[in-house]
């Protein structure tokens, strides 16, 4: 598979995401062994570039991904997140949190589940309102400094954000959501990356797996299954947004591919500085996805799919967090 720079940081043209593996889409149908299988057939196909977090689980997602990789360290590149989990409250859990202590708490505690000493590229899960992102840079700046951290990533940031980080230490990627799903980073914040020079990594470039044509109805996913909360998936916005699935499953057709192919390939399509990370926990799935690397879109359908409407509903139930 060919490689890419995200800001000097070489990584796969496509990355596998790892939070399904162990979180929020599971429902009951966990299962390391074949979530492991994935991330074995990944380093096969020559994906070299794995995202996790500490929130996913929480803690279980880093874990399996160093039992996955044990040995296999200096073929990959490794991103973990901090900041959506609290160790500083009476009751630790999900809260946003930067500040320093819980930072080096966070960081302690991935290294120590992942079994490095360092992490490759290390991102702010969500800006916290209560720390300046300044600080919040500098303090990431020392662990890099230290050698526990490698490259400095944010997520989810808006643009005047990202510029205030950069100027107290570079900032190597940027993660938002990203796909004919969610086309929000091109007014603003992908325009600042590429000014800067920042690498983009676009998470759920599958529309949280609307793109791929599988979910039609809510029913399709499990009871716990959070996308029944998320806005898009409500009943009446679903109904709505099949469209999109539609025009890209139309594109699928014309090519000879599938939809998951096409939508991938779009976001692809969108710069050699952008790297999504499409995430599945089955080995079927990826081969699928890693075919995207492959596909070129002519320029008469990459029209037809970008000139589709945006969906209904909003990303988030509480979107207050997002843009910061």
């Amino acid at each position: 598979m060919e490689h890419v720079s995200l800001a000097g940081l070489e990584v796969s043209r496509l990355g596998l995401g790892c939070m399904g593996m162990s979180a929020f889409y599971t429902g009951k149908s966990t299962d390391d062994a074949e979530s492991i299988r994935t991330i074995h057939r990944a380093l096969d196909l020559g994906v070299t570039f794995f995202d996790t977090a500490e929130i996913y689980g929480p803690f279980v997602n880093e874990e399996l991904l160093a039992r996955a990789l044990a040995g296999r360290w200096d073929q990959v590149v490794v991103a973990s997140k901090f900041g959506l989990y609290s160790h500083l409250i009476d009751v630790p859990g999900r809260k946003i949190d930067s500040h320093p202590d819980n930072i080096r708490i966070a960081l302690e505690g991935s290294l120590r589940r992942l079994g490095v000493d360092h992490i490759d590229l290390y991102y702010q899960h969500r800006v916290d309102p209560a720390v300046p992102i300044e600080e919040v840079a500098g303090v990431l700046g020392d662990y890099v400094q230290q050698g526990k951290i490698r490259h400095i990533g944010l997520s989810e940031a808006s643009a005047d954000t990202i510029r205030r980080a950069h100027a107290v230490h570079p900032i190597t990627a940027v993660q938002s959501e990203y796909s004919l799903w969610t086309r929000d980073p091109e007014a603003s914040v992908l325009p600042t990356l590429r000014e800067l020079g920042i690498g983009f990594v676009p998470y759920s470039p599958l529309g949280r797996g609307f793109l791929t044509g599988a979910i039609r109805s809510t029913s399709a996913l499990d009871a716990d299954d959070f996308r029944r909360a998320n806005p898009r998936f409500a009943e009446e916005n679903l109904r709505q947004n099949l469209h999109i699935v539609d025009e890209v499953s139309a594109v699928a057709s014309s090519l000879g591919a599938t939809p998951a192919q096409v939508a991938l390939a779009w976001v692809l399509a969108q710069g050699d500085d952008l790297v999504p990370i499409p995430g599945t926990k089955r080995v079927s799935r990826l081969e699928e996805n890693a075919g995207a690397a492959a596909l070129t879109l002519p320029a008469d359908q990459l029209a037809r799919l970008t000139a589709i409407q945006p969906p209904a509903g909003d990303r988030y139930p509480d979107m207050s967090v997002i843009g910061r």
